[in-house]
């Protein structure tokens, strides 16, 4: 069974430009993630400081190994102070 991520990022306002910069360089390399089915980050239409991630796994073991990468490690250091708020859900296609 298949884990969808539904990850929102809230950027600290003034900082938006830093976080999406940040984000994006996270798309090629989790795509090529073991396990990683879709990746696909979008930015809210109407709020340029929220991003999300909507994103298909092979498993949630197989998430978790991508959560424990060097590059989800690199991106919590560069965007320090940028990230207002952060939430993710676990989610089943029913």
């Amino acid at each position: 069974m298949t884990l969808t991520i539904v990850a929102n990022i809230h950027a600290v306002k003034g900082k938006e430009d830093l976080l999406k910069a940040e984000l994006e360089k996270l798309i090629d390399v989790s795509r090529a993630d073991a396990g990683c089915l879709q990746y696909d980050l979008h930015v809210d239409n109407d709020d340029p400081t929220h991003f999300l991630f909507f994103e298909q796994w092979e498993s949630r073991a197989l998430w978790q190994d991508h959560m424990n990468m060097p590059h989800l490690t690199a991106y919590i250091v560069a965007t320090e102070g940028a990230v207002d708020r952060y939430t993710v859900n676990e989610m089943t296609r029913i």
